[in-house]
């Protein structure tokens, strides 16, 4: 092993931070979608609009999910060039489209091949970083999904700010002119990203003093293949934490807008702000969650989000059927603002999590199994919450049915401990009697 072969591993992170800020500017289409149906002339529904966003966060799951096996094949260069020329150029097209008003078009461009580069962008540098920090896993993986947060901040920014002191007002024009800049971005970032040499180590780190030291470092329960994965009951229990975590926080997030002016008479500007603030709430959350699950382990920060999102969403209850003063309305944006760092740092802590069950050997095809959940979730949660909201004419009891899903999620979150108690404890038991052998 040569000095000349071994990358910076924090420049390696600025390049993958540099793929999900372009890629997390799908978060910005709720912005996008109301402007869209004000500018188009052919008298689009917001919920026809809004579908373009689900179509692309259900491919980003699909794509995600076979494309986590080519990152470990082909490498994270390959993967991330490609990924950088689907999105682009589904956000180039997808300009063209509403160029054209034509919506088919629109949902083919931007929803599924930008979507298939938003997986494929997605998984690439993730498994790329937690290879990278086995020593800080959680702020390898909260850096990069951190980035992916803050994407939809500075696209909004741009879109309110900047495009319009040069006269640039049409999102045709504006995506059109954004796609080959993320596309560029993109591939640019991906040719510095790389997977480290085999049992590389960054200096000075043992894993045993790690532990010692106070970190929440353990030796992994195991080192198998993503197909391997497939067979144990860890696997699900994940699988299906991150899916209700997911469908409870994007339900509130395709409504936000909405809520806020509904539930407790929000101004217009006010709503606004809200949207911004969710965006960089969940973005922090990403990262600050993460970097906490190396210290007090990823099991304790799952239930952490459990426990929090129920006391939030009970909260919310209680804000229907009265008048609500400035106070209450400061306290009910900043329950959606706490609900949002959960949402966003359930995503950063998978990853890391995926490492500590199932090792790094096939890490990021299993985050690509594991990401299906995304994109059930991605139209489950929209879809549950807009269905109760037109059926009852209240988010009320979308939110009781939102906090029955949060108690399966502790539910499950509390049986992959037990889940891997028990396999530590064989593990533990099997290497004493290969001792004493």
């Amino acid at each position: 092993m040569t000095s000349q072969k071994i990358k910076n591993r924090w420049l390696i992170a600025l390049a993958g931070v540099s793929v999900h800020m372009s890629i997390g500017s799908i978060y910005a289409w709720s912005k996008l979608g109301s402007m869209v149906e004000k500018q188009v002339s052919t008298g689009w529904s917001l919920q026809q609009i809004t579908t373009v966003f689900s179509i692309a966060i259900f491919f980003l799951g699909i794509s995600a999910a076979f494309m986590g096996k080519v990152v470990e094949k082909k490498g994270p260069r390959f993967t991330g060039t490609v990924a950088g020329i689907f999105f682009g150029a589904g956000a180039l097209l997808g300009g063209i489209a509403l160029k054209m008003e034509n919506l088919y078009l629109l949902y083919a461009t931007y929803g599924m091949i930008g979507g298939m580069g938003l997986g494929m962008g997605y998984v690439t540098p993730v498994s790329t970083m937690v290879k990278w920090f086995p020593d800080r896993r959680g702020l390898a993986t909260g850096l990069a999904i951190m980035g992916f947060g803050l994407g939809a901040a500075l696209e909004i920014y741009l879109i309110k700010s900047v495009f319009p002191a040069f006269g640039i007002n049409s999102i045709a024009t504006i995506l059109m002119i954004l796609g080959p800049v993320y596309g560029v971005i993109m591939v640019g970032a991906s040719q510095y990203l790389a997977k480290p040499p085999v049992d590389w180590l960054p200096e000075g780190y043992n894993p045993e003093e790690a532990a010692a030291s106070g970190k929440k470092v353990k030796k992994d329960l195991s080192n198998i293949t993503a197909n391997e994965s497939l067979k144990t009951a860890r696997f699900y229990f994940l699988w299906a934490i991150l899916f209700i975590n997911v469908t409870c926080g994007i339900s509130l997030i395709s409504v936000a807008n909405s809520m806020g002016k509904e539930v407790v008479m929000l101004s217009v500007d006010a709503a606004a702000v809200l949207v911004m603030l969710m965006s960089m709430f969940n973005a922090f959350g990403r990262l600050g969650w993460s970097t906490l699950s190396d210290y007090i382990g990823r099991p304790a920060t799952y239930i952490s989000f459990f426990v929090i999102q129920i006391a939030a969403f009970f909260y919310l209850t209680t804000f229907f059927g009265g008048e609500v003063s400035e106070g209450g309305k400061l306290a009910f944006q900043a329950t959606f603002l706490i609900i949002l760092t959960c949402y966003g740092g359930g995503f950063s802590t998978v990853p890391a999590f995926i490492g500590d069950l199932f090792g790094t050997k096939e890490l990021g095809a299993i985050h690509g199994y594991i990401l299906t959940a995304w994109a059930l979730a991605g139209i489950t949660g929209p879809q549950i919450i807009s269905y109760l909201k037109d059926t009852t004419g209240s988010y009320q009891v979308a939110i009781y049915w939102l906090i029955g899903f949060l108690f399966l999620g502790l539910l499950s979150s509390v049986l992959l401990i037990i889940n891997t108690k028990k396999m530590r404890a064989k593990q533990v038991a099997e290497e004493q009697l290969s001792m004493a052998a």
